[in-house]
Formats: C-alpha cells, structure tokens, sequence
C-alpha cells in the first residue's frame, strides 16, 4: 500500500523558511541541484525513527502556500493512469530525478496536490 515517502514545502523566501525551521524543528538543509530550480533537502530527523523526511522548494508564479505529500508507489505510471481514472488531473507528467527514481504531480478530486514516486537508481 502506498505510504507519505517525502513532502515538499513551497516557499517564497527561501533563507527565511530554511532559518525558521531549523529553528523552530531542528531540521537540517542541503542544497539538491543548481540554482536554476531551487530544492533544499530537509533532514527531519534520525533514520529508523518515526517520520518522513522532505523538502523546501521555491514557489512557481502564482502559487500560494502549499505542501505537497509524495506517496511511495511500485509504478509511477500505473498510478498517473490511476489518478486520471478516479477524477483527479495529471499537472506534471512523469519525470526523472537522475539517481533517485521517477516522480509525476497531480491533483485529487479537491484540487490537492499529491506525488508519486518510484524508485530507480537508474532514473537519468
């Protein structure tokens, strides 16, 4: 059954969201990628307790505060097929993130967004 894997903040300034959470949580950041798309990695805490880590990233234009929640699933594909056929809406397609696995966004039914991802070490 697919579970919350990861989660994504957007934000608007990111030095200002990376102090107040490693202030008020604790959380630990390191930069994923280049600058041309900001993604900071979040370390919520130790491996082999309760809970998940995520990530802060910046906000596209017109977006407003979100937080996304990624589900761990066995195909990316059967699960885009699966959001289309229960009424949700595919917003980005299948994509890679070189190294790690697959990911693609959609809504659900409320206009939530939501990811899938799959792993694969082979994603490029």
């Amino acid at each position: 059954m697919p579970r919350p894997v990861h989660f994504e903040i957007a934000v608007e300034n990111m030095e200002r969201a990376k102090t107040f959470y490693s202030t008020v949580f604790g959380w630990s950041f390191q930069q994923y990628g280049d600058d041309s798309m900001p993604y900071w990695l979040a370390t919520t805490g130790p491996d082999g307790q309760p809970g998940i880590n995520g990530g802060l990233r910046g906000r596209m234009p017109g977006e407003g505060p979100v937080t996304v929640n990624t589900m761990g699933v066995e195909s990316v594909d059967a699960s885009v097929a699966a959001i289309a056929a229960a009424g949700g809406n595919i917003i980005l397609p299948k994509m890679a993130i070189p190294g790690m696995g697959w990911v693609a966004y959609g809504t659900d039914t409320e206009g939530t967004m939501i990811g899938v991802f799959q792993e694969d070490s082979n994603a490029a």
